[in-house]
């Protein structure tokens, strides 16, 4: 596997059609938020479009009757394969001190879903981008993360991920190779000088 080789960051992605609708089904059951309220265009249907969805949505849930307390049952009801692998990859991450960087509505509904069934999770997940998908906002209010890029992409294909694993890789190098005052020989009185 390739955790046991030299990873040490993961980013996630999907793609799918129809997966934000599942992921919209997840979030509502999870939250107790409106399907309204988590249900955004997706790709790009118009508003008749998205109104027939939230009534999908709406009667999916219905008809499953998801327990919110219980993530399997939730995910097993109402989510989707590609769902199911994503929280996969959020658990897999966290159990072997892995970051994982979530992208979009569709990773952030599955790793809700792996917090939910395992809150140890929580402190390996980073999120990559905030997704124009109006659920996704829900999902990072519950997950109490504050994503490092707002670029209005409503993609879920690991494009945020992809661009959040350079930053990542950023802030390492920042912590660990740039110089402190006291390596670079500068001296503070020299510092209090050039501020004036």
């Amino acid at each position: 596997m390739e955790a046991e080789r030299t990873v040490d960051l993961i980013g996630t992605g999907e793609m799918g059609i129809g997966n934000t609708t599942a992921a919209s089904a997840m979030v509502a059951a999870f939250t107790g938020e409106s399907v309204d309220a988590v249900t955004g265009s997706g790709t790009g249907v118009d508003e008749a479009g998205r109104a027939r969805k939230v009534r999908a949505i709406e009667r999916a849930l219905a008809v499953n009757r998801p327990v919110p307390e219980d993530a399997l049952d939730v995910l097993a009801k109402v989510g989707g394969l590609e769902i199911a692998g994503l929280v996969g990859v959020c658990l897999a991450g966290a159990a072997r001190r892995i970051p994982v960087i979530v992208d979009g509505f569709i990773a952030g509904a599955a790793a809700l879903a792996a917090v939910r069934l395992s809150p140890a999770t929580r402190p390996y997940l980073i999120a990559s981008h905030r997704s124009a998908e109006r659920g996704h906002r829900v999902v990072l209010e519950a997950l109490g993360m504050t994503p490092y890029l707002d670029l209005e992409m409503r993609l879920g294909e690991g494009t945020g991920a992809a661009l959040c694993i350079d930053l990542a890789r950023a802030a390492v190098r920042i912590l660990t190779e740039m110089a402190t005052f006291k390596s670079a020989g500068v001296s503070t009185a020299s510092t209090e000088d050039a501020g004036r």
